[in-house]
């Protein structure tokens, strides 16, 4: 590490702990993503940052942190909040901190998925992918996933213990979204391995991080461009010659909006149903009476997952800035401020959903926040909810009695996506 950047991180660090000393003295509430026992269970600083400052004014964010399930609703509904991170009065400051560590700034490189623009660019976006994940089309999915996963299960039941995460949650999405794609088997390997690389471009991961992401993006961008030259010259029956095609009012997507449309897939449909299958596996552990309600009644499995995604959700939290001052619950947005929309805090709001913090099987009415809400609601969110109903069904009809086994949970270190990267269960 040169010197310069020694001395920004020190600057930048002290920097931090002053204004989180200050948000502590000023609120009496601090919302600290980095501490380990965020990892661990966030809910309980969810529940004192909701009960003591629900519009919580973040120093070290420079903005604001949402915890009450309909303010985080009003906000992802609302247009003059964007999901341009461009628009934060800090972006620029950021930018050349990147750029001093060499690390890229994904605008300028133009590899911003549609989650982080604004219309018109991200409604051209998402019509031009939407088709893909229609009902109708995830539905037709049915058959390969029930393959997928039934081929990976049936290797399980040999076997008295096994980790649910390495074996089963994690390849599972990565193979039916490079299927998706038209990824050749010999690929899949490094697919995967580049997924797990550039989701430590979310959150807080360190410069190092972002190195590492950076890297592992460049590869994938190389290895697409051939594949997307590949498909113009032959198409196939697969998505990325569906998108190489996809046109609408004589508009076409470029290169690179290929390529970052392929990374959000990629990620998001990796990443998401991972941790949906992981952290709804542990929660059914934890809640032995209500695992055993779903073995008994495998027909709620359904609204079982939707309760699964409001309990412990597998993306915690979004973001969006204010374009123009406003008030808002009694508070002064200013134009540029951050405001950080705790997705899993919301999914917990008493004023929402009596009795939040039991898992309940037989809740009606969930609709949690976990896939967002308003126009960058997750594509792939019905896609998830089929892989993740169709992998519990499988777990429960082919290993019954699989429970917790010898070894400890590890949780992923990731502070927007929440998961466990070991799950150690017995058959």
């Amino acid at each position: 590490m040169h010197l310069i950047e020694k001395l920004d991180d020190l600057l930048f660090g002290g920097e931090m702990l002053l204004r989180a000393a200050a948000e502590r003295l000023m609120t009496g509430a601090l919302f600290n993503p980095l501490q380990h026992s965020m990892r661990v269970d966030p809910y309980p600083a969810y529940k004192q940052l909701r009960e003591r400052d629900p519009v919580h004014r973040s120093y070290p964010a420079d903005g604001w942190v949402l915890t009450r399930y309909e303010d985080i609703f009003t906000i992802l509904s609302d247009r003059t909040f964007s999901a341009d991170e461009r628009n934060w009065l800090r972006y620029e400051r950021e930018r050349a901190r990147n750029t001093r560590a060499q690390i890229p700034d994904v605008y300028e490189v133009g590899i911003v998925s549609m989650l982080r623009s604004d219309p018109p660019d991200h409604t051209r976006l998402r019509t031009l992918v939407s088709k893909a994940f229609t009902p109708r089309a995830v539905e037709r999915m049915r058959p390969r996933i029930e393959a997928v996963v039934d081929e990976i299960v049936d290797g399980l039941k040999q076997r008295q213990s096994f980790d649910l995460m390495a074996d089963f949650a994690s390849p599972l999405p990565v193979v039916i979204i490079a299927e998706m794609l038209g990824v050749d088997v010999a690929d899949q390997p490094r697919f995967r391995a580049w997924s797990n690389d550039a989701i430590r471009l979310l959150g807080d991961g360190s410069k190092d991080d972002r190195r590492r992401a950076f890297v592992a993006l460049n590869e994938m961008r190389l290895w697409l461009e051939g594949q997307i030259e590949q498909r113009r010259r032959e198409p196939r029956e697969d998505l990325l010659s569906g998108l190489v095609a996809a046109e609408e009012a004589g508009d076409h997507l470029t290169t690179m909006e290929l390529f970052s449309t392929c990374l959000l897939l990629l990620i998001a449909g990796n990443e998401t149903t991972t941790n949906l299958i992981g952290n709804g596996t542990i929660a059914l552990l934890r809640n032995p009476e209500q695992l055993e309600l779903l073995r008994a009644e495998p027909e709620r499995l359904s609204n079982t997952i939707e309760e699964m995604l409001r309990y412990d959700s597998p993306v915690q939290l979004t973001s969006r800035i204010a374009l123009e001052d406003r008030d808002f619950a009694g508070k002064r947005f200013q134009r540029g401020q951050q405001i950080v929309l705790l997705l899993g805090a919301g999914n917990r709001d008493p004023q929402r959903f009596p009795d939040p913090d039991r898992l309940d099987i037989k809740r009606e009415d969930v609709h949690p926040l976990s896939f967002g809400h308003g126009i960058h609601y997750c594509l792939g969110a019905q896609l998830a909810r089929l892989e993740a109903r169709i992998a519990f069904e499988r777990l429960l009809a082919n290993i019954p009695n699989f429970h917790a086994g010898s070894g400890e949970i590890v949780w992923g270190e990731n502070t927007v996506l929440r998961g466990p990267r070991v799950l150690p269960l017995a058959a």
